[in-house]
């Protein structure tokens, strides 16, 4: 049987990309059934308001493209509703994933490498949610205008924030008190942690480009299938851009998972805290080690 993942360790370059990889398959059904329940809602909602989004483009694109009538300018008002309502819920549901796996994690830690319930799952989400959605905001502006700033600041902050939230629920922190400890735990591990973070979100966009793909071939086909014909947007072809963008919403686990397993590595490369908790933990009663029973 394959030995549980042990999250406070240290870990090089490759064996946070494998073990973030291993996580995911070893706690692949409970992770899902906490997604679904936790950010069903948000997912379901974001689908709904990107659809809304891209039927207005396409209504106003179609009717351009036959020449028809120019309402680009009396649609603005909807277009910006639903394109404002669009990055609300994006919002909303990146923090929910994000809080959904932390917890997990958190709990796995804390019952000794043994998934949580969805109850207990449940505790943590709605007692973070809020914070960290407070925090994602302030991280969001301090990035944004980082890489407004010739992109070397963004580029520089990106990993460090990062690690902001995992801080947040595994120390129960404040964000104030987050922020300033992802800077000293980065210090000095800069290049390796922005390496794992950049491979990981690669890794999750590549994916996410793979799944969306179909929907751009069904838009193509469209086009080459009807040559004679105007090209057109299709409401089948948005209809399936929108699920399938849905569905990608799920690999956002990966670089949740990822960016958690670099803390723990950084947290134990400053503090050794896994060694420090088996030490004092020795010859308690109930101790899990393990390890075989000795025989004689």
């Amino acid at each position: 049987m394959e030995p549980k993942i042990e999250l406070a360790k240290l870990r090089d370059f490759g064996e946070i990309i494998s073990d973030t990889s291993q996580f995911i398959r070893q706690n692949f059904k409970d992770l899902l059934k906490s997604f679904f329940i936790f950010c069903g809602f948000f997912v379901i909602a974001l689908a709904a308001v990107t659809f809304l989004q891209q039927y207005k483009i396409m209504h106003v694109y179609n009717e351009a493209s036959a020449g028809g009538p120019q309402t680009f300018g009396s649609t603005m008002p909807d277009f910006w509703v639903s394109y404002v309502a669009t990055m609300v819920f994006s919002f909303l549901t990146m923090c929910a994933i994000s809080v959904t796996v932390l917890s997990y994690m958190a709990l796995y830690k804390q019952k000794g490498n043994v998934a949580p319930t969805t109850d207990e799952v449940w505790g943590y989400f709605k007692y973070y949610y809020l914070r960290v959605l407070g925090g994602t905001f302030v991280v969001g502006l301090l990035i944004g205008a980082g890489f407004g700033l010739c992109l070397i600041p963004g580029i520089y902050l990106f990993p460090i924030l990062g690690l902001v939230f995992p801080i947040m629920v595994m120390e129960n922190a404040t964000f104030g008190y987050a922020f300033n400890r992802s800077f000293q735990l980065i210090k000095q591990n800069w290049w390796a942690t922005a390496g794992a973070v950049l491979v990981i979100w690669i890794i999750t966009y590549v994916m996410m480009a793979v799944i969306t793909i179909p929907a751009s071939a069904v838009n193509m086909a469209s086009i080459l299938l009807r040559p004679q014909k105007i090209p057109q947007l299709s409401m089948g072809g948005i209809l399936l851009a929108v699920i399938l963008q849905a569905f990608t919403q799920v690999l956002l686990i990966i670089p949740t998972i990822g960016i958690s397993l670099c803390y723990f590595n950084l947290a134990e490369h400053k503090e050794g805290t896994s060694l420090l908790d088996r030490i004092n933990k020795f010859g308690t009663p109930g101790e899990q080690t393990n390890l075989p029973t000795e025989e004689y």
